[in-house]
C-alpha cells in the first residue's frame, strides 16, 4: 500500500526487518535496536506476524500479532491471537498511520479465523509525547482499535484490573464459531486464575 511518502508492508520476514533502519523515536517499549530485534523474533516465530510502515529504508511504525503469553488466561483458547504492540514515531503522528497500519493488517484473511484481542496497559502509553491525559489517551486507543472492529470487553483478569484505565478489547473474525465465542466469554470471568478454567 503506497502513499506519497510511506509504504506499509507485512507480514515481514525477520531478515528483511533487520536490514532496515529503526527510527530512534520508536522507544516506548524498549531501546530501538532492542525493539527491532524483538520484532524480528516475533516475525520469525511460528505464531507471530509483524507489519511495518517505512519511509525509504527507515521503519517509522509497526504492529505485532502473536499468541497470548503462556502465563495469561487467554492462552487457554486456541483461536485467540493477541495484538501485542503498536507504535508510530512521534515525528509522523497526525498522518493516521496507526489506523492505516491496522486497516492493512486486518485485510489478512487469517484475521477472520481468529479472535483478536488487545490488552492495553496504561503504563505503556506515550502520554508525554502526545500531551494527552490518561483518559483522552484511552479514548484515542479505543477509537483506533475500534476502527478495525475491536470492542471493549469486561473481564476479571487481575492484570487488567490493576489500573482502572487498562482496557481489554476483542474482535471476533467472521469464521469464528459460536462455540469459540462462548469459550472466550467464559475466559472473561474465570475467578482471576487460568487454573479455574477447564
Amino acid at each position: 500500500m503506497k502513499s506519497p511518502d510511506f509504504l506499509i508492508e507485512g507480514p515481514v520476514e525477520p531478515s528483511y526487518l533487520l536490514n532496515l533502519e529503526m527510527s530512534q523515536d520508536l522507544c516506548i517499549f524498549r531501546e530501538p535496536a532492542k525493539q527491532q530485534k524483538a520484532l524480528a523474533e516475533i516475525a520469525g516465530s511460528s505464531d507471530g506476524m509483524v507489519y511495518i510502515i517505512r519511509e525509504k529504508n527507515q521503519i517509522i511504525g509497526y504492529v505485532t500479532f502473536h499468541n497470548p503469553d503462556n502465563y495469561s488466561r487467554w492462552c487457554k483458547h486456541p483461536t485467540i491471537m493477541e495484538l501485542g504492540a503498536i507504535e508510530v514515531s512521534p515525528n509522523y503522528r497526525g498522518h493516521k498511520l496507526g489506523s492505516r497500519l491496522l486497516e492493512y493488517a486486518f485485510k489478512n484473511p487469517i484475521m477472520e479465523d481468529k479472535i483478536v484481542i488487545t490488552i492495553e496497559f496504561c503504563w505503556h502509553w506515550d502520554l508525554d509525547n502526545t500531551g494527552l491525559d490518561i483518559w483522552k489517551y484511552q479514548k484515542m486507543l479505543s477509537k483506533l482499535f475500534g476502527s478495525v472492529g475491536l470492542v471493549r470487553k469486561p473481564t476479571d483478569d487481575p492484570e487488567i484490573l490493576e489500573h482502572i484505565a487498562n482496557v481489554l478489547m476483542a474482535r471476533f473474525g467472521a469464521n469464528v464459531s459460536e462455540e469459540d465465542i462462548k469459550k472466550f466469554e467464559e475466559l472473561q470471568f474465570c475467578g482471576g486464575s487460568i487454573f479455574n478454567y477447564k
